[in-house]
């Protein structure tokens, strides 16, 4: 699934191909992914232009002329640009075609993926509603507050980090890398945490998915950006997807565990419950 570093390299890519375009006309061939009404929703963009790009955890969001268009991608959602003509695509939903002769197309496999638009003044309110944590920036993800909040909660770790209050943006790859950085077990209550290990991890949220962002992004099945180009993230993983292989940092064989549902990977001896 598209986590932080997958949705900002997206953002990038489109703000270099669909600025100041203008859209004449929206096509829908699955109405599901629409979450407000279909055909205001095919009314309202008419007439739109793209004036910039923005993200704000793994939400994708098109600055319209007076309209935010909001994009989360879920687990396969990706995007196209074709200046001209579009060729058939077996999972191609949506169509956003721009006066110029342009389309934008939403693909996605799984059609887990969906869009909304609001007006920019509910936009605060909307995220609010979503309990979205900070973003993962020295500016915003305040240390203190995180601590706070780690030392209230009996949730594993793993699964506090992935259910987006305490930080936007991590999903199953970069927690796991987090927290082998950190050498703390995925499965440790949240509450069981030292000062100092609360500390490694924010920091380490910080520099995982801010290298990841430079590499744009991890490449692990089917995730492309904006021009069809893998990440490269993936190369330098060091448990994720990785269970057999051994630890880079003491040699042990890397284990994998489903935790909250989710598969999770770990060194049992860097990372050790007790």
């Amino acid at each position: 699934m598209p986590e932080l570093p997958e949705v900002e390299t997206v953002r990038r890519g489109l703000e270099k191909l669909i600025l100041g375009k203008k859209i004449s006309n929206i096509e829908i061939a699955y109405p599901k992914i629409i979450k407000t009404d279909v055909d205001e929703f095919q009314k309202e963009l008419a007439g739109q232009v793209i004036e910039s790009m923005g993200r704000r955890g793994k939400y994708l969001l098109f600055y319209l002329t007076n309209k935010v268009l909001i994009s989360h991608l879920r687990m396969e959602g990706k995007y196209f640009y074709y200046p001209d003509q579009v060729p058939e695509r077996k999972h191609a939903h949506i169509f956003i075609r721009f006066e110029d002769g342009g389309t934008l197309v939403y693909e996605d496999v799984r059609k887990f993926g969906t869009m909304e638009l609001l007006a920019p003044d509910l936009l605060e309110a909307y995220f609010v509603s979503k309990k979205l944590g900070p973003e993962p920036r020295e500016k915003d993800f305040d240390l203190q507050t995180f601590q706070a909040a780690l030392a209230k909660s009996k949730k594993p770790i793993k699964s506090h980090l992935l259910d987006q209050t305490l930080v936007a943006g991590l999903g199953n790859i970069y927690v796991d890398e987090v927290l082998w950085r950190t050498k703390v077990h995925p499965a440790r209550p949240s509450q069981t945490l030292t000062a100092e290990e609360a500390t490694a991890i924010h920091d380490q949220t910080i520099a995982v998915l801010g290298q990841a962002v430079e590499k744009g992004g991890s490449t692990i099945r089917t995730y492309t950006n904006a021009f069809g180009e893998d990440g490269t993230m993936q190369d330098f993983h060091q448990v994720y997807d990785k269970a057999g292989q051994e630890c880079a940092s003491c040699g042990t064989v890397i284990e994998k565990i489903q935790l909250g549902g989710r598969g999770t990977h770990f060194c049992p001896q860097c990372q050790r419950r007790d």
